[in-house]
Parts: C-alpha cells; sequence; structure tokens
C-alpha cells in the first residue's frame, strides 16, 4: 500500500517551517486583533463618550495617539526590554524587533527557563508555536492599552503636548519593567508570582500610575469636576461592549496556544465580569435607588480586571466569587471610601481609574493566591507544585508573594510615574491653561465632536424648511408681491 502523503496545508514549506502551528498562530493573531479592538476603537469611543461634550475629542484622541506612538515605541526598542535577554532582574536589554531573521524564527522568551534551587532546569524556555512577528504583535497591543486605560485618571485637562512625551517615558521606564519582572523572565517570574494576563503588568501599574499622574497634573476646572456628565451614555455602552468581548484575546491568548487552558480563561472572564456587573448595579439600587448604566460599566470593569491574574488559573465557581467581591469592594472605595479620604478627594482622577483598575487588580492577585487550583497551574506557570492557599501545602506562601509581588508594581510607578511628570514639568506645562480648560475642544484641537443643527445658528426657513433639498422653494422674486 502506497505511503499516505499530507496535504499540501499540512507540509513542510519555508513559509510553514515544522514548529508552526497553525492553529495557535491564527490564535495569537485574532487574540491580538481582539485586544487592539479593544482600544481602537473600544476605549477611543468610550472616552470620547463618557466625557462632557466639550472633552469628547480630545479624549478619544488621547486613545488615538498613545495607541500609535506604543506601536512604534514597542518595535523599536520596547519588546526587548520587556521580552528579551535579560539586562537587570526587573528589565531587559532594549534593542528593536524590526528584522526580518528575527520576526520570523520561532517565538521564544529567553530569560525564562526556570531552575530549580540545585541548578536543575525545572521548565523550558517559553517557545510557542508561531512566529516572534505573532508575539511582538500580542505583547504590544497589551502595552498600548495600558497606556490608554492610565489616560482615564487624566481626561479633561492634560495639556496634549506634554501627554505626547508622557507616552514612550512611562512605557519605557515603566511599564517595560513590570512587564519583564512578571513575564519576560524577571526576578518576580522566577519567584513564582501569578499574573495569568495582566491584573498587575497593566491594570495595576496603570491604575497607580494615572492616579500618580493626575497628583502632578492637576486637577480639573471646579465647574468640571462638579458635573461632568457623558455626552452619549449609548456610545459609551458600545465602547465597553468592545471592552468586554475584547477580553475573551486579553486573557484567552495568555497561554501562547489554543489550548484547553485558554478556554478555561475565556469562559472564567465572562463569568467574573457578568457577575461583577449584576453585583455593583444590585448595590447601586440597594443605596441609590436606581441602576445606573455607567455603574454597570464600572462594574463591568472591575470583573474583568479583577479575573484576569487568574483568568486560567482558578475554577469557575472561583470566577463567581471573584466576581461578587469585584463588584463590591471597588464601588465601597469608590462610593463611600473616595468621599470621605482626603487624599482621594484632593487627586482629581477622572473615571476613577484607581478603583476600577488599581483596587480591582489588586484584589484580583491577591484572590488568585487564595484560589489557583494546582492541576489549572501546572498548565500553565513555570513554577511547578504552584497553588492558592486554600489547596494547602505552597498555598500560604503564595498569597505572600502575591501581595509582594504588587506592592513592587505599585511602588514602581509611583516613583517613576512622579520623576516623569516632573521631568516633562520643566519642559511643558502639564496642565492645560484655565482658557483652554473652559472652552474645551475647540480650543485645543479647532474641532468638535458633534456638528448639530441648531447649534448657534438662527432659524432660516429657506434652510431648514420642509423642502431641504430645494432652498428655493417658495421664495419669492426680488421685487415681486405675493399673492394671497
Amino acid at each position: 500500500m502506497a505511503a499516505s502523503v499530507l496535504p499540501s496545508a499540512y507540509q513542510t514549506s519555508a513559509a510553514s517551517p515544522d514548529w508552526l502551528n497553525k492553529g495557535d498562530n491564527a490564535w495569537q493573531m485574532t487574540s491580538a486583533t481582539l485586544v487592539g479592538l479593544q482600544s481602537v476603537p473600544g476605549l477611543v469611543i468610550l472616552y470620547g463618550s463618557i466625557v462632557k461634550k466639550k472633552w469628547a475629542v480630545n479624549s478619544a484622541f488621547m486613545a488615538l495617539y498613545a495607541f500609535s506612538a506604543v506601536v512604534i515605541c514597542w518595535v523599536t526598542w520596547g519588546y526587548k526590554m520587556s521580552f528579551g535577554e535579560k539586562l537587570l532582574p526587573f528589565w531587559g536589554k532594549a534593542g528593536p524587533a524590526l528584522g526580518q531573521k528575527f520576526l520570523i524564527k520561532q517565538a521564544a522568551l529567553p530569560a525564562s527557563t526556570q531552575y530549580h534551587s540545585n541548578g536543575e532546569e525545572e521548565t523550558a524556555m517559553i517557545t510557542p508555536f508561531y512566529p516572534m512577528a505573532s508575539m511582538v504583535w500580542f505583547q504590544c497591543v497589551f502595552a498600548a492599552i495600558a497606556v490608554i486605560l492610565l489616560a482615564g485618571s487624566l481626561l479633561g485637562r492634560m495639556n496634549i503636548k506634554a501627554w505626547m512625551a508622557f507616552v514612550p517615558l512611562w512605557l519605557t521606564f515603566s511599564y517595560t519593567v513590570g512587564a519583564f519582572s512578571l513575564w519576560g523572565g524577571g526576578f518576580l517570574f522566577h519567584w513564582g508570582v501569578m499574573d495569568y494576563s495582566g491584573g498587575y503588568v497593566i491594570h495595576l501599574s496603570s491604575g497607580v500610575a494615572g492616579f500618580t499622574a493626575a497628583y502632578w497634573v492637576g486637577p480639573r476646572l471646579t465647574i468640571d469636576r462638579e458635573r461632568f456628565p457623558p455626552n452619549n451614555v449609548l456610545m459609551t455602552l458600545a465602547g465597553a461592549g468592545l471592552l468586554w468581548m475584547g477580553w475573551a484575546g486579553f486573557n484567552g491568548g495568555d497561554p501562547y496556544s489554543a489550548n484547553i487552558d485558554s478556554s478555561m480563561a475565556v469562559l472564567n472572564t465572562n463569568i467574573c465580569a457578568a457577575t461583577s456587573l449584576l453585583v455593583w448595579t444590585w448595590l447601586d439600587v440597594i443605596f441609590f435607588g436606581k441602576p445606573s448604566v455607567i455603574g454597570a460599566v464600572q462594574g463591568m470593569i472591575t470583573g474583568l480586571v479583577c479575573i484576569t491574574p487568574g483568568a486560567g488559573l482558578v475554577q469557575g465557581w472561583a470566577a463567581i466569587v471573584m466576581g461578587i467581591l469585584s463588584g463590591s469592594i471597588p464601588w465601597f472605595t469608590m462610593m463611600v471610601v473616595h468621599k470621605k479620604w482626603t487624599l482621594l478627594q484632593k487627586v482629581d482622577d477622572t473615571l476613577g481609574v484607581v478603583h476600577t483598575h488599581a483596587v480591582a487588580g489588586y484584589l484580583g492577585g491577591i484572590l488568585t493566591g487564595l484560589f489557583a487550583e494546582p492541576t489549572l497551574c501546572s498548565l500553565f506557570l513555570p513554577v511547578t507544585n504552584s497553588r492558592g492557599g486554600i489547596y494547602g501545602g505552597s498555598g500560604g506562601t503564595q498569597i505572600l508573594k502575591q501581595i509582594v509581588g504588587g506592592a513592587f508594581i505599585i511602588g514602581w510607578n509611583i516613583v517613576a510615574t512622579s520623576i516623569i511628570c516632573v521631568v516633562i514639568g520643566l519642559v511643558i506645562p502639564l496642565r492645560m491653561s484655565d482658557e483652554q480648560l473652559l472652552i474645551g475642544d475647540d480650543a485645543v484641537h479647532g474641532e468638535e465632536a458633534y456638528a448639530l443643527w441648531g447649534d448657534g445658528e438662527k432659524y432660516d426657513g429657506t434652510k431648514h424648511g420642509l423642502y431641504s433639498d430645494d432652498t428655493t422653494h417658495h421664495r419669492q422674486p426680488s421685487g415681486a408681491t405675493q399673492v394671497l
């Protein structure tokens, strides 16, 4: 009998080397696209809609600009600082990720080999079955959304030129440190701190950095702080929906494979987000008498953030528990603690990012240390025999690791963000002028979000009559007498 021949789609070729798994590669590029859509257009729409009308253009543009700037900085030096060869225990060696030879070879994280204390190899280097190009792009969209989330604390008053300088500096001196330390093979990675998909690297860092930057930039005008209604609630929901659905790529892509753990992560993500949204909404009804759409969006976000560090590491029932806590604890810090704590009152965190991302992210990291299931941990983590506190053994130590890992991210972001803001402030004012703050988009960009009829115009029946396609209809010739 003649030997069977593989279909051409599965045969090795220059474009399909034997290490390439087309399914993994397709899922990784799809996941990256989903995460990219969370930013553009997701957060662009959400930011442009959830702010006061006069800041719609500026807020959307801050997100759009950050995304573009991060892409260029990432491929030029940021990727290798986050996932390249080790330079320091918390930083990789900077370098470009642009050459063909680098991008078409099999993806690998060179600092990720895990060793036992006696020097024997514990877990091999991470080598997904797709090219470096897919890895670079996947990690790029994570870096971009971290900066954009940070912007939520600064909407409505940061000088756009200062923001343009801030983005590459924060990416370089803050984000890359957290990414390498926890994901790229840094000291927290090898110590065994669990951050499945960015509860610390992205959400805790952006929440703390946003709050810190808000302190240095200064507040909005008093009139804006007292009343800052969304200009379009329905479009806010559209942006939030893109954020929620895009989280399938956010958490589902982090096993670097289309495997059973990625499926678990996607399911847990939706369970926790739905639970958190419901709990936040119920609390609004109980204490304020009515459900808030914006509150529901906040609850959705805190649920997504909280599950992120443990998405593929916890069981479904734990995802529900995490959703209950993420829908209530950040609600309490935002609605109760914020109004009583002088520091929180003093710092103008426009969208409450310190609550929705810093509090929820740290909460999720600690709960992951409590609920991480041993079998699921073995599917993903480089440190063998990892487990959460409720499973005994080393679980108690894991909670301590989670607390310490989060504390490092908090401390680094406070210091790095403060230095960046002070340095920029020496050259460019961090805050817009009061005149610009009073006017908004038109003063800053020369553009406005909405061009609606009647906005500053007087009614003219010849232009806005029944027959708007014929503006001369019913008009009398000059000097003519109207017949009654």
